[in-house]
């Protein structure tokens, strides 16, 4: 590690991390063996980061989140507090199922609400909404808005986080960056 990024002491970061520049990693976070997170993430309090995670670059962790092992963060990605991924969908005290950890991809630019549960092997596709409290159960697509428990699309979402309103011909600006954005046969593109 070259410290090029801010540990508080009460921090821990065990061995065979690589951590990127500009990062930060505040008060009582555990940050797991062989992790690889990318530059100007921030990492909240209270946050634990099992072994072999991948955070991309730009990541906001808020507090009190748990990401376990088999989870892959892109680029921009918001946690929200308190929120959880699962890497086990039938865990047993008394059975060791850690050959079964299953793989969950959160696309670049996804925002996971607060207190949100991210059951493993559901994808969660670029620039989706998990609304607050939402227990993800399927994979998500990009854009999509999903809430709810189980979650449940209720629409679409543009890269700023703003609501998406299609008109007849499938076309819906973005009221905070006036981008275009087109849907077509249950898909939503950025068209400009």
């Amino acid at each position: 590690m070259d410290n090029e990024y801010f540990a508080h002491p009460t921090a821990v970061i065990d061995d065979g991390c690589i951590i990127g520049k500009g990062v930060k990693i505040w008060h009582f976070s555990h940050i797991m063996s062989n992790c690889v997170i990318g530059d100007n993430c921030n990492i909240g309090q209270n946050v634990v980061v099992s072994p072999e995670v991948v955070l991309g670059r730009n990541v906001k962790v808020q507090n009190n989140v748990s990401i376990y092992t088999g989870v892959i963060c892109e680029d921009d990605v918001f946690l929200g507090p308190s929120m959880v991924f699962t890497n086990v969908i039938n865990p047993r005290s008394a059975v060791n199922r850690k050959h079964e950890y299953a793989k969950t991809r959160v696309r670049k630019g996804a925002t996971i609400g607060a207190n949100a549960t991210i059951v493993c092997g559901n994808d969660i596709g670029e620039f989706a909404f998990i609304g607050a409290g939402a227990v993800v159960t399927k994979p998500v697509p990009p854009y999509a808005l999903v809430v709810g428990n189980p979650s449940r699309q209720t629409g679409w979402m543009s890269e700023f986080g703003q609501k998406l309103h299609f008109d007849s011909m499938g076309i819906a600006v973005c009221p905070e960056s006036k981008v275009r954005y087109m849907l077509r046969e249950g898909k939503v593109t950025k068209i400009g």
